[in-house]
């Protein structure tokens, strides 16, 4: 059974240029491996790292704590696979590190070939008993072995230009020549003088396939017109918080400046045609830009409890924990909805063990869960409550998934190795 989970790359950085290189350009990752004592260590059980992407082509680790056979019993084994199709030629190298974040033992292989599926490595680099040894300093405080990856650029690799697709798509906003769809906004200005003629609507010519695609709440606005050009009316948006949001649609992106001037109108629009990033990005420039206080606390959670703005929300919450006495004597809670007095008690929570993190879904912070969530696809607007609800289904899920293909998988998986590793492992200086 193998323990995908337990590797970790997402906090890690790609530093170009290895320290150990004479002008050459390397590609190298920091992988984590968690809990490290609690792998399994059987002879031929491994865990396997996500995919990273390293000189051009998407690559894993597999790590063998107990050895990868027989005459590598009680020792430390790594092999690097190259998973992406074709075929590669490179030099690469690990290095573990130690709590410190120094290297400690470095592994160098020769410039290698290596095809889909081909594994290369060393099958004896340290015996785990070291590696466990709290006196060598090598785990961190919570059982963390830290490795390093880095691997060669291939000379041969061909030059390719970079997806020019984005840049081609922004060309196409506001095109009138090749749009099907016009937005007429107009957001309801009063005009108080009755001789006065209200303001023209301000044409947003778009493409319905990009609509379908990006921003399928403003493409339903269309019907089955089958004129030339079908219009929809936007009234209750202004023309240039529109323009901020089709722009995005088609790729492109709003300055902080623009941000932090029309963060609630911009979120607003994007709650309501549900462009969840640009919500999210407007969100968060307008924490980092307001300061919450007794004046507007309540104000501020009543509006994020509106549009399932969970970072604000736990911000003004953990503001109330903080300061929860001058709260509880000055502020009415009587239109704040019951079902935030859960939330409330996870900042008390906080602020009880004082510390800003969660080891579970339920204490963990609001930019972890959207994290976890956009890491596996998952919806990253809506609530705690749900943000946690749709991660513990996966979890459960998964971990179903994992024990129902165990038994079998150990089996291929350890044929597998068998054939594709063959010599290669420790053709390492």
């Amino acid at each position: 059974m193998t323990n995908v989970h337990r590797i970790d790359t997402n906090l890690t950085t790609l530093d170009m240029g290895c320290p150990s290189s004479t002008g050459e350009e390397w590609a190298s990752v920091k992988i984590l491996i968690h809990d490290f004592a609690d792998l399994p260590s059987a002879v031929g059980k491994y865990t396997r790292s996500p995919e990273f992407k390293c000189s051009g082509h998407r690559w894993c680790i597999k790590l063998y704590p107990g050895g990868t056979d027989e005459a590598s019993v009680g020792y430390l084994s790594l092999v690097l696979q190259l998973c992406s199709g074709g075929n590669a030629t490179a030099a690469f190298e690990a290095s573990f590190l130690d709590k410190y974040q120094s290297v400690r033992h470095t592994m160098r292989g020769t410039e290698q070939s290596f095809h889909s599926g081909r594994l290369r490595g060393w099958p004896q680099i340290v015996s785990r008993s070291y590696i466990l040894n709290q006196s060598n300093n090598i785990l961190d405080d919570k059982g963390t072995l830290a490795v390093v990856v880095s691997i060669k650029r291939d000379s041969a690799s061909p030059f390719v230009p970079s997806n020019p697709m984005k840049s081609m798509i922004m060309g196409m906003f506001l095109d009138e020549e090749t749009a099907d769809v016009c937005f007429e906004v107009n957001a309801g200005v009063n005009v108080d003088d009755a001789d006065e003629a209200a303001p023209l609507p301000v044409p947003f010519h778009a493409h319905s396939q990009i609509l379908q695609g990006c921003a399928p709440m403003l493409a339903s606005l269309f019907g089955s017109d089958e004129e030339e050009i079908a219009t929809a009316s936007i009234t209750d948006v202004k023309p240039a918080i529109f323009r901020h949001l089709l722009h995005y649609v088609y790729g492109g992106s709003v300055a902080e400046g623009e941000l932090t001037t029309h963060s609630k109108d911009i979120i607003n629009a994007a709650d309501k045609y549900s462009i969840v990033n640009l919500k999210l990005e407007a969100e968060a420039v307008y924490v980092k830009s307001t300061k919450i206080t007794m004046v507007n606390a309540i104000d501020n959670l009543l509006y994020a409890d509106s549009f399932n703005l969970a970072l604000l929300k736990e911000v003004v919450l953990d503001f109330l924990a903080e300061n929860h006495d001058e709260a509880i004597g000055s502020l009415s809670f009587d239109d704040v909805p019951g079902h935030l007095m859960k939330d409330l008690m996870v900042a008390f929570g906080r602020k009880m063990k004082g510390t800003n993190e969660g080891s579970n879904y339920t204490t963990m912070r609001v930019s972890e869960l959207r994290m976890k969530l956009a890491k596996v696809g998952l919806d990253v607007d809506g609530s705690r409550e749900a943000m946690i609800e749709a991660l513990s289904a996966r979890a459960v899920a998964f971990a179903m998934n994992e024990d129902s293909e165990s038994d079998e998988g150990s089996e291929s998986d350890s044929e597998s190795d068998d054939d594709s590793e063959e010599s290669s492992a420790g053709e390492g200086d």
